[in-house]
């Protein structure tokens, strides 16, 4: 239909056509879910999200989270590092002067 005919048209034709245009719409949305449906949906829901799961390169589950620490400072037991992220500066330092990162070890491995 041309862009001047609807222009011409009455605002109650105009509805019309909308709601027309809507139930049409649904119904062929409907009949592509019942097609996709029949093909067999590999874990898919007809809202188009996985069923179950996490999406891929959504990163680790375990990021966030807190971890116990595995290294002490034996000078200043308040200061702990779980070796996670950058390494803290008293170890650095120590291990610059000649220490061995296993030495600052909280539970030490049999």
């Amino acid at each position: 239909m041309a862009k001047n005919n609807l222009a011409s048209m009455s605002v109650e034709a105009l509805i019309k056509m909308r709601d027309d245009i809507g139930k049409i719409l649904s119904n062929k949305a409907g009949q592509l879910q019942q097609q996709l449906a029949a093909l067999g949906d590999g874990g898919w829901v007809s809202s188009g999200k996985r069923a179950v799961g996490r999406p891929k390169g959504s990163g680790s589950k375990l990021k966030g989270r807190k971890v116990a620490p595995k290294y002490r400072n034996p000078k200043n037991q308040s200061e702990s590092w779980a070796g996670r992220g950058a390494m803290p500066k008293w170890m650095a330092a120590e291990i610059k002067a000649g220490k061995k990162k296993e030495s600052f070890l909280i539970h030490k491995g049999k």
